[in-house]
């Protein structure tokens, strides 16, 4: 009899907790779309110059020609790692970029919310079509000779014929993706890392999240150097360039809603406003269960016993 029961006490609960995690859900869907139809024209450009920028890379590439690995301190300190293990540095980098992708989706999941998806993506996507921009300047100035395997002397992928109609010049595949060459300075996959690092840094909750996706970053760079995919210039480049732009054009944007200490409405003397305050001031529905306390010290939210971020009272 005491099975049964407990059988049906875990049935129940997880029904609730679906039932929770499904309006949340929808009211995170329903806000978010209103985010959407007031700021589409921003993520549309922002994807616009992601195109552009593939295929600024692939245009580069007809203008290659491979020669003789340049001299590289890099190359001298890191042993090469080889074409069967060139993978490495691939999965670094899916690791950080997929990672950084359900971070911004998980407002629709989780009752701890700090950002909004859209408004997330907007500023992002800002951060990446700067940096993109002063790449594709520089490595349309000066062709380097790549240090990539299939870049090299003797390799059929070293060089691209002329496209033979515009369709073929305007489409990215791929394969030319994977196996581009001549758009080295500076590194497209640092740019990425670094600029969702950055993200993460000031709008995580999490100190040791942070802390593993900074040494992530910094051990990409090396693997990048031992698989040979860049130059040490390319990476070095990229450090100091991307953090750069994103400081300065940081500082231009206006800042995202805190969404763990915006008011939405007036404390007052009647008990069921004062109700009704906390409910939103916390972020969750009217079921007691999903009440959970924040300590406010001088203005400021402290998660993880940690003092992370400045209230903002005032929207973008």
């Amino acid at each position: 009899m005491a099975l049964v029961g407990t059988d049906k006490d875990m049935s129940f609960y997880i029904g609730r907790e679906a039932s929770k995690l499904w309006k949340r859900f929808c009211a995170e869907v329903t806000t978010e779309i209103n985010l959407l139809a007031e700021n589409w024209k921003y993520l549309l450009g922002g994807l616009i110059c992601q195109y552009i920028h593939g295929l600024a890379a692939r245009g580069v590439h007809y203008f290659h020609r491979p020669g003789p690995i340049l001299q590289d301190v890099g190359f001298y300190l890191l042993p090469e790692l080889g074409q069967d293990r060139a993978y490495i540095s691939e999965t670094v980098f899916t690791t950080i970029f997929l990672s950084f992708i359900m971070w911004t989706f998980h407002p629709f999941i989780f009752k701890t919310k700090k950002i909004y998806t859209v408004l997330i993506w907007c500023r992002v996507l800002a951060f990446l079509v700067g940096c993109q921009f002063l790449r594709i300047i520089t490595f349309y100035s000066t062709q380097l000779p790549g240090p990539n395997y299939h870049c090299r002397e003797g390799s059929k992928l070293a060089t691209l014929p002329p496209p033979d109609n515009i369709l073929q010049a305007l489409l990215i595949v791929p394969r030319g993706v994977l196996y581009g060459c001549g758009d080295l300075i500076f590194s497209s996959h640092m740019i990425f890392s670094l600029v969702f690092v950055r993200t993460y840094q000031k709008y995580g909750t999490r100190r040791f999240i942070k802390q593993c996706a900074w040494l992530a970053v910094i051990a990409q760079s090396f693997l990048i150097i031992a698989s040979r995919k860049h130059y040490t210039v390319d990476v070095v480049v990229a450090w100091y360039t991307v953090n750069l732009v994103v400081f300065f054009i940081d500082k231009t944007l206006p800042e995202l809603p805190d969404r763990t200490s915006t008011l939405l409405l007036p404390v007052t003397k009647d008990s069921k406003s004062k109700e009704e305050n906390h409910k939103l001031l916390n972020g969750n529905s009217g079921d007691p269960a999903e009440w959970r306390p924040r300590t406010q010290i001088n203005g400021k939210i402290v998660e993880d016993g940690k003092t992370v971020h400045e209230a903002v009272i005032n929207g973008v």
